[in-house]
Parts: C-alpha cells; sequence; structure tokens
C-alpha cells in the first residue's frame, strides 16, 4: 500500500488527508491491522498497521491519471480524497455533491493504493517521497 498526496497541499490539507486516506484503507482492508498488543507493563495498545506506508508526493494535475492508471490494474483497491470531500460539510453532502460532478471536474487532493507490490509499484514507482 501506498498514499501519494499532492504538492500543493498546504500541512494541514495533506495530514487530514493521509488521515482519511488511512482510515478507509483500514476500513475496508482489515488485514493491515494487527491485533492489540501489550507494553511491558501490561498496558493494551490498539493494533496498528502491520506494513509500511510509504507516503509520496505527486502534482495534483497528476493525481487523475494516476488513479486512472491503477484503475487498469483489477488487483489495486483505489482509495481517493478530493476536493469535493474537502469542501463538504457532511458525508450526504459530499456524496450528494460528487454524485454530480463530471470525472474530469474531480480534483484529487491524494490517493491510496492497495495491492501487489508489483502492480503498486507499476503505478506509483517513479514518484518521490513526501518530505
Amino acid at each position: 500500500m501506498v498514499l501519494v498526496i499532492a504538492n500543493e497541499a498546504p500541512p494541514g490539507e495533506a495530514l487530514n488527508t493521509a488521515a482519511l486516506l488511512g482510515v478507509g484503507l483500514g476500513s475496508h482492508h482489515e488485514d493491515c491491522v494487527g491485533p492489540d498488543t501489550v507494553d511491558g507493563s501490561g498496558a493494551a495498545h490498539t493494533g496498528m498497521c502491520v506494513y509500511p506506508i510509504p507516503v509520496l508526493r505527486a502534482p495534483a494535475a497528476k493525481l487523475a491519471s494516476l488513479r486512472a492508471r491503477a484503475a487498469t490494474y483489477a488487483e489495486i483497491t483505489i482509495h481517493d480524497m478530493h476536493q469535493v470531500a474537502q469542501q463538504a460539510r457532511t458525508y450526504d453532502q459530499m456524496s450528494t455533491t460528487l454524485s454530480g460532478t463530471k470525472p474530469e471536474d474531480i480534483e484529487y487532493l491524494g490517493l491510496a493504493l492497495y495491492g501487489p507490490r508489483s502492480a503498486v509499484d507499476s503505478v506509483t514507482g517513479a514518484l518521490p517521497l513526501y518530505r
């Protein structure tokens, strides 16, 4: 799995995008989250992702084409964050607005791709780390 965040996103928006994509990944891919653990004192710690999640960056204008390329792989699950969701006050508002938005008018803020490493790497392999 990998996250790709728009270069142009301000820090708060980039962090929010990454958090929302992470929730989507964890919700749709239960194998990502390990069991709860305990520390040396016996205090419980909830399970966390069992896989590393590289966070990459790309120009916002390139995210739609990356999403389209990822969609050509049946084995890749795509999670996306877009301006429609970022600007909505409620999930219902986002869903209603998105249903009336043409695909070419969606401005992506970030993507999360989940699938076999070779497939995900073929889409994102040339992207730099988000720093």
